[in-house]
């Protein structure tokens, strides 16, 4: 890897880092960005992992004050997502990940329509459900879209956004504190897994947390500092954009 390629994966790193604190979705910049470096295609997804950490976890500082709100009520969520994403990492050890690749427009453009129709839909869950079976259904969803998380999770901050609000978690900001905080833990027990694994190039991923560390601590910042209509309106056109990026590199 020479200089000019560590600059670019620093700069994609800032850009993506900034971008998943706000909305999620930054694999859509970094994930090429590692294969254009010669990485083959599961390395480079293990290694956005380790590179992205960073821009999750140096949001969580803005949020300080939510993160205190929800207390004992992330407990359940962290549990269930990590058990998810250790699954989801130990099958990319063993499996193709082609599958989940021509599955992942869908899932975008499913996890799209979840947030912006997260409240219509979350009332009718519980009205049709009641409250106890439809939190099971999305506790359920919870801990798929982790499994798919643990194994590619390209656009996962749209998921993780989506249910946050099915569960209740309307107010952008607490969602997006549940989204970040979900990310960073679940990460970090795929990175585990990875490493084990020997899938992680090493130089690569150090040269891009240096601009996601830096991207995700502004972009938490600035997320609360804009309009929050904006920005789901941002990040609604941004999902049906990456789903169709996705749809032409599957089917194109």
């Amino acid at each position: 890897m020479d200089a000019f390629q560590v600059l670019v994966l620093v700069g994609i790193g800032l850009f993506g880092g900034m971008w998943n604190a706000i909305a999620g979705g930054a694999t859509l910049f970094t994930f090429p960005a590692l294969m254009a470096t010669g990485l083959p295609p599961v390395v480079a997804n293990a290694t956005n992992y380790l590179a992205l950490l960073p821009s999750n976890a140096a949001a969580l500082p803005a949020y300080r004050k939510e993160l205190r709100g929800l207390g004992a009520t992330l407990v359940p969520l962290l549990v269930v997502s990590g058990i998810g994403a250790v699954i989801g990492s130990a099958l990319l050890l063993v499996s193709d990940p082609d599958f989940f690749v021509l599955l992942l427009p869908f899932l975008i453009l499913t996890a799209t329509g979840l947030f912006a129709f997260g409240d219509t839909l979350r009332a009718w869950l519980l009205a049709t459900l009641g409250e106890s079976r439809g939190n099971k259904a999305i506790f359920a969803g919870l801990f798929v879209s982790s499994i798919y998380g643990g194994y590619f999770g390209a656009g996962l901050g749209f998921i993780l956004l989506a249910i946050a609000q099915l569960m209740g978690f309307s107010n952008f900001h607490i969602a997006n504190t549940i989204k970040n905080l979900l990310a960073t833990s679940f990460t970090l027990l795929s990175i585990l897994v990875f490493g084990i694994g020997g899938l992680i190039a090493w130089p690569q991923a150090i040269a891009m947390m240096v601009g996601s560390t830096i991207g995700g601590y502004a972009g938490g910042h600035l997320a609360k500092r804009i309009n929050t209509k904006h920005l789901r309106s941002v990040v609604i056109i941004f999902g049906v954009i990456l789903s169709v990026v996705y749809f032409v590199r599957a089917f194109g």
